[in-house]
């Protein structure tokens, strides 16, 4: 293996074409490792840092791993090495390596970050999976090289393995919440002009993120600070038509009498739909549970198009254990090199 080190930004043009590929093959396959993902990502929010993209090839040339690096100031530390993506807008991060090439590639990171230990003071691996590579592979061999790990839960992530029909899914519920939902649902039905529709086009997607953000105001003060932000709106506007492009998005609204009262917007990517945002009209319509209603709708629509999990990502919120999520646990990972 031999490492290629990438300090500027045209290493997601050097790199695009065998990007994704390697995240097929990796085992973190997930949309949040994707090209399209980080590197708008990288376009919302990381200017002014120093980009590290550390490229892993095997004898012949092919990409084994990627290290999507960047160089992070933080006070009292030093010179921080964080994954792009960064957890506050990503849910699952981690190095993006072939599975059947774990050990060498690891190794030969670890190598390199070793030889090149003068340039940072910190690796700090934010929300890696709890079946990560990294954390059943890489942390043994960088203990072995003489790197001080730490280990800490950060975050839960509830999902729900689906099973093969919607009826099957609310009868498995617990009691309580299982004939909640179905009341939900049956007043839903009885709700004069009510429907629900996932957007298809990217003629659709300006006025529908309009909405969408509308909405995610309305339902949180702290989603509303959120927005205002501009970085925020650019990385959504950008990545959304980016994942509706490549049939990822599922940006979904509730309305009523044509008006939206509910959206959520979804990522629909390796048999799992991911539940990143969300918004709600607050006190109108507040008898008919919208967000609840909708959520539903998308549950059925994955299991009838035969998707395996449903994953509502980080966050305890109640909300998830009722609709029947199961935690899943995302860790922090910090390496120090003496």
């Amino acid at each position: 293996m031999h490492i290629v080190a990438y300090e500027t930004e045209t290493a997601f043009d050097v790199l695009r074409e065998e990007w994704n590929a390697l995240v097929a093959r990796s085992g973190h396959n997930t949309v949040f490792a994707t090209w399209e993902w980080q590197k708008h990502w990288w376009d919302a929010y990381g200017s002014g840092a120093p980009l590290w993209v550390l490229a892993v090839r095997d004898a012949a040339g092919v990409l084994r791993g990627l290290a999507p690096f960047f160089v992070e100031q933080r006070e009292g530390v030093g010179r921080v090495l964080r994954l792009v993506g960064s957890e506050d807008v990503t849910d699952y991060l981690d190095v993006i390596v072939d599975r059947d090439y774990a050990q060498p590639v690891y190794e030969a990171i670890l190598a390199y970050l070793k030889q090149e230990r003068a340039r940072y003071d910190l690796i700090d691996l934010a929300n890696v999976p709890e079946q990560s590579l990294t954390l059943n592979c890489l942390v043994s061999l960088a203990q072995a090289r003489g790197f001080t790990v730490v280990i800490a839960q950060q975050e839960v992530c509830p999902i729900i393995q689906l099973p093969a029909t919607f009826e099957a899914y609310v009868a498995r519920l617990d009691g309580k919440h299982g004939h909640e939902l179905r009341r939900k649902l049956r007043k839903a039905e009885a709700f004069d002009g009510i429907a629900w529709y996932i957007v298809r086009t990217q003629e659709e997607l300006p006025q529908a993120l309009n909405t969408f953000f509308h909405l995610m105001a309305s339902s949180k003060a702290y989603k509303e600070g959120f927005l205002q932000d501009t970085r925020h709106t650019q990385f959504f506007q950008a990545m959304a038509s980016a994942m509706l492009a490549r049939g990822w998005l599922q940006l979904a609204f509730l309305t009523v009498d044509d008006e939206a009262v509910a959206t959520y917007f979804n990522l629909d990517y390796g048999n799992r739909i991911l539940v990143y945002n969300s918004g709600l009209l607050q006190d109108k319509y507040g008898a008919l549970s919208a967000g609840i209603v909708l959520l539903a709708h998308l549950i059925r629509h994955a299991i009838e198009a035969g998707r395996e999990v449903f994953d509502f990502l980080r966050g305890n919120e109640p909300y998830k254990y009722h609709m029947g999520g199961k935690d899943t646990v995302v860790y922090n990972v910090q390496l120090y090199s003496a």
